[in-house]
C-alpha cells in the first residue's frame, strides 16, 4: 500500500510555552504558509487553555511540555520557554521525533549547543535556533546587494541594539540563572547578521559592563574579517539606542533602519552626503526625526526597498522550518545548528571576566 504523500500537507506546529514570543509565534502562524498552530504547553494549565482559545479553536492545551511531545498529531515544536531551559526542552522534543525550533538563544552555552546539534544529527531530526531576522525580505535582500557588490567594497559594518530595561534583580534580562545578559538576549543578533553577512572572523574581541547580578547590561564587540572589513557592535539594557545595522562599502551604504531585528526596508545610499544623513547617529529629537523623514520620503541618492508585511516578522522563519521539514531536512541552510554554536563561543569568549569593565 503506498503511503499517502505528505509533503503538501501544512505542518502541524506545538508550541511550549506562553509568553510574549510564544504569542507573537502563535500569531504569525496565522499568517504563514504551509503551518498550522496545533497546541500548546504551559506549567498553568488555565493558561495553556486560554492561550490555545485565543490563538486557534482545535489547538490543544497541555499541562506540560511531556504531554505535549506526546501528542502524536504534531509534526514541529517551537520552544518560547526561558533561555535556561532550551537545552532539557529542546533535548526532550528531539528524543520524541518532531522537528525543533528553538527561541533565540538557541541554549544557554556553545557546549550544549554542539551537544544538540549532534543529538538531532544522530535522530535525523530538524533543528534550528528561531533567528528570525535572518529571514526576512529585508535582510535576503541587503545580503543579495553586498554580494552583487552595489555598494563596492564592503569596508565597515555597525551594528547597535539598546533597549532600556531598568534593573530588575527579579526580571529574566538581569537573572544569572535563567540565562540573562545583554549579548543573550540582543548581542546575539548583533553577532549573528554580521557573520551572515560576512562570513567567519578572523578575530574579535570586546567589552562588557555588570549589573549588580552579575550579567552584562552592556557590552561592545569588534569583529574582524577578511579583506580587511570591521564590525563594530553593541547591546545594552540600560538605554535606548539606534538600532540600525549599517554596512559601508566603498560605492555606497547600505541601512537597516531601527529596529533592524525587524527590518521592513533596506536603504541603499550613494555615498557622500546621502550617506551622511541617513545614518545620521543618536537618540535626540533631531536625529530620529531626520531618520524617520528619510525612512518615509524620497531623497536624492537614496533608494528605498521596501518589503511591508504583515504580523511580527516570525511567519518567514515559520515557512522557512516547515519547509525543511516537509522535506524531511535536519537542518536549513540559512541557518544551521552550528552556526548558532559559533555566535555562543564568540559571546562566551567576550563575557570572559577579564574583559569585564567598571
Amino acid at each position: 500500500m503506498t503511503k499517502p504523500d505528505k509533503t503538501s500537507e501544512p505542518v502541524r506546529w506545538g508550541i511550549v510555552g506562553t509568553g510574549t514570543m510564544a504569542e507573537q509565534f502563535a500569531e504569525d502562524l496565522s499568517v504563514s504558509d504551509g503551518a498550522v498552530f496545533s497546541a500548546v504547553s504551559s506549567r498553568n494549565a488555565a493558561r495553556a487553555k486560554a492561550f490555545g482559545a485565543r490563538h486557534g479553536s482545535h489547538a490543544s492545551a497541555h499541562a506540560s511540555y511531556a504531554d505535549l511531545l506526546a501528542n502524536r498529531e504534531l509534526d514541529a515544536i517551537y520552544v518560547a520557554t526561558p533561555n535556561d531551559t532550551h537545552f532539557a526542552v529542546a533535548c526532550a522534543a528531539i528524543e520524541s521525533g518532531k522537528g525543533v525550533l528553538v527561541e533565540k538563544p538557541l541554549v544557554a552555552t556553545s557546549l550544549e549547543a554542539a551537544r544538540l546539534a549532534a543529538l538531532a544529527a544522530e535522530r535525523g531530526v530538524f533543528l534550528m535556533e528561531a533567528m528570525w531576522t535572518r529571514f526576512l525580505p529585508a535582510i535576503s535582500k541587503a545580503k543579495t546587494l553586498i554580494e552583487d557588490g552595489a555598494i563596492g567594497e564592503i569596508q565597515r559594518l555597525r551594528g547597535q541594539l539598546a533597549f532600556d530595561h531598568p534593573y530588575d534583580p527579579e526580571s529574566r534580562f538581569y537573572s544569572k540563572e535563567r540565562g540573562g545578559g545583554a549579548m543573550h538576549d540582543l548581542g546575539v543578533y548583533c553577532v549573528s547578521l554580521a557573520r551572515f553577512f560576512m562570513g567567519e572572523p578572523i578575530e574579535f574581541s570586546g567589552e562588557w559592563r555588570a549589573a549588580p547580578t552579575g550579567v552584562d547590561r552592556a557590552a561592545s564587540l569588534t569583529l574582524r574579517f577578511k579583506n580587511d572589513v570591521v564590525a563594530h557592535l553593541s547591546c545594552a539594557f540600560d538605554h535606548e539606542g539606534d538600532n540600525s545595522f549599517i554596512i559601508e562599502g566603498s560605492r555606497g551604504t547600505l541601512v537597516l533602519p531601527a529596529p533592524f531585528i525587524a527590518a521592513r526596508d533596506v536603504l541603499q545610499c550613494s555615498s557622500g552626503f546621502a550617506a551622511r544623513l541617513a545614518t545620521i547617529p543618536g537618540r535626540s529629537a533631531p536625529a530620529r526625526a531626520i531618520r524617520k523623514l528619510i525612512s518615509r520620503l524620497p531623497v536624492p541618492g537614496i533608494r528605498k526597498h521596501g518589503f511591508p508585511y504583515d504580523g511580527h516578522g516570525l511567519q518567514f522563519e515559520i515557512e522557512a522550518a516547515s519547509g525543511a521539514i516537509r522535506s524531511g531536512r535536519t537542518h536549513h541552510p540559512t541557518m544551521h545548528p552550528l552556526d548558532s554554536t559559533r555566535t555562543l563561543e564568540i559571546i562566551e569568549t567576550v563575557l570572559k571576566e577579564e574583559n569585564r569593565r567598571p
